[in-house]
């Protein structure tokens, strides 16, 4: 990360920072969230008695601000410093604590973790589109991180720890999925639904992968067992890298993460590599698209504990 880039007025400044986020959220002027109107049907408010930030609705004669209907709505935490906790978790490779949110914006450790993971949530990816297609490789591959509640160890497995699923294009984006257990009957309904037929699936010699393989274009493997890790453009090295820099992070920066929330940890680090320098990506920029995430999503304390989907 540029240390210089925690110079900038919208770190620094609630209002540059609100003018900011504005330019962002309405490059074509303010929209009301509440009915959706723009140009003459909104006004700003002024005056020494109304807050900065403040509009108007002849539509609906509602009130708004840029915060109205985003992961950002009804914090008493200044703008700037939610701008500096986003580029933040954007610029960190293997992230950023709440702990060191905490003592870098200035704030309660309750609410820097609130925070973090109302940023998550921005990060979320909403697309549909299949990954991979035709010429194209998928990885996918399955990890173990942390405990399952309430289970004992099992001698020889996996399954005490909690299971996850990571699909990676080649050259392209992450996705990963917190799952029970890693079986065919959970993992065929993923790819189905993320990895387009036309692409060659690499895995690894897992037994499920045998039948699942058999739906797409082409089915590679390599033998871990027998020390294959390359067998001509067959492998699963990418996604071994992807499980290399979040588990550094979840151990070295994140230390604990408990079931609930494993999903939203996988969609930071799914943010990032999808979004990685490699590709193109600056840190602005990565924080500029999270910005871009921020609108028609609510968290709150309450739902924060709730398990999130995929």
């Amino acid at each position: 990360m540029n240390t210089a880039d925690l110079t900038n007025p919208i770190f620094q400044d609630a209002d540059k920072a609100r003018e900011y986020l504005e330019a962002s959220r309405w490059p074509n002027g303010p929209v009301c969230p509440h009915c959706g109107s723009t140009d003459e049907n909104v006004a700003k408010l002024g005056g020494k008695s109304t807050r900065p930030g403040l509009y108007a609705c002849k539509g609906c004669r509602g009130h708004f601000s840029v915060t109205v209907g985003t992961v950002y709505e009804r914090s008493h935490i200044p703008l700037n410093k939610w701008l500096l906790a986003t580029h933040l978790m954007c610029a960190g490779k293997k992230g950023t604590s709440a702990h060191q949110l905490h003592r870098m914006l200035g704030i309660t450790y309750k609410s820097a973790w609130f925070m973090a993971h109302r940023i998550r949530e921005a990060m979320k990816d909403t697309s549909t589109e299949p990954m991979g297609g035709a010429g194209k490789h998928v990885e996918a591959d399955e990890t173990y991180i942390g405990k399952k509640r309430n289970v004992p160890k099992a001698k020889g497995g996996g399954s005490h720890k909690m299971a996850v699923l990571s699909l990676i294009e080649r050259g392209g984006k992450a996705r990963s999925f917190a799952i029970d257990r890693t079986t065919a009957k959970n993992i065929a309904p993923i790819l189905a639904q993320h990895v387009s037929i036309e692409s060659t699936l690499n895995t690894d010699e897992a037994e499920h992968y045998k039948t699942i393989g058999k739906s797409f274009a082409t089915h590679q493997s390599v033998a871990h067992g027998r020390h294959e890790y390359v067998v001509g453009t067959a492998s699963t090295n990418t996604a071994e890298g992807f499980y290399s820099i979040f588990k550094r992070g979840m151990k070295g920066v994140y230390q604990h993460c408990s079931e609930e929330h494993l999903q939203r940890y996988l969609t930071e680090f799914d943010f990032r590599y999808s979004n990685r320098a490699k590709l193109g990506v600056s840190d602005r920029e990565r924080a500029d698209k999270a910005l871009k995430g921020i609108e028609g999503k609510r968290l709150t304390y309450r739902r924060i504990n709730e398990r999130p989907e995929a």
